[in-house]
């Protein structure tokens, strides 16, 4: 059940849709005005992991140059396989 996030082209007004079949008619026109003129944006994330401990390990991150330019690795704590 992806949501996906719109910025209203008319109104700037942020929205978002939730699509529960592939298969299912939604009104994709913006809540506030009524404008079927809008952007899908990138919606932001956000997350917490642990185990409650007095350790907090956060997000690593290391970036190297590489052929195409640079690149990032990230090492988000939480269990292994």
């Amino acid at each position: 059940m992806p949501i996906f996030e719109f910025k209203c082209i008319k109104c700037n007004e942020f929205f978002e849709i939730l699509i529960m079949r592939k298969d299912e008619t939604v009104a994709m026109q913006c809540p506030s005005c009524g404008s079927e003129e809008f952007e899908r944006v990138l919606s932001s994330t956000g997350y917490a992991m642990g185990s409650g401990g007095k350790t907090n390990r956060g997000v690593k991150s290391q970036t190297k140059t590489c052929s195409s330019g640079s690149c990032t690795t990230y090492d988000i704590p939480g269990p292994t396989r």
